[in-house]
């Protein structure tokens, strides 16, 4: 089909000629690569310009993408070289690590009232178990807030690191620690 380069042609007959459908001329018509109402020359001349730029990587779509891989894999790096210089610990040696020390206090926090009895001979009985009690109320919240923090931790981890934790936490001793 002869076209007259000169004058301005529809969408579809640009399309024709380029060897697209009239939607994707459309877009390139809403997206500023060719100018609504320009002749025909110039919408081949554009639509080339911008199969070269495309061709030769250097299309806006593509320069993002090839961005946003760079920063992603900046940020890896920087994590991998945070946890080589023991900066950064997975969140299940962390949950481990919590556990310890955890049951450390609890272990403290049991033997308080033998403690105080031993220190204190004087204590009455009404005195101590005052004690336990406030004792049993600050363990059970502090149960409650670290609980509350590992969910909300594990909540914001990505779905695909779900593998990678189950890894980790194979690694970890068996023997779970109760407070």
């Amino acid at each position: 089909m002869p076209v007259d380069l000169a004058s301005v042609i529809t969408q579809a007959e640009f399309g024709e000629l380029v060897g697209v459908s009239q939607q994707t001329v459309s877009q390139l018509v809403a997206a500023g690569v060719l100018a609504d109402g320009a002749p025909a020359l110039l919408w081949l001349r554009a639509y080339l310009a911008r199969l070269r730029e495309q061709a030769a990587g250097r299309s806006q779509a593509l320069a993002a993408e090839r961005a946003a891989l760079a920063r992603s894999q900046r940020e890896g790096q920087e994590i991998k070289n945070a946890v080589a210089r023991r900066e950064f610990a997975s969140v299940a040696v962390l949950g481990h690590v919590l556990g310890i020390a955890s049951a450390s206090v609890s272990d403290r926090m049991d033997a308080l009232r033998g403690d105080l009895r031993r220190r204190c001979p004087d204590l009455n009985e009404a005195a101590l178990s005052v004690v336990e009690g406030a004792l049993a109320d600050a363990r059970a919240e502090w149960v409650r807030a670290t609980s509350s923090l590992v969910v909300a931790g594990l909540a914001e981890l990505p779905n695909e690191d779900d593998a990678e934790l189950a890894d980790e936490d194979a690694d970890l001793p068996d023997d779970p620690i109760d407070l």
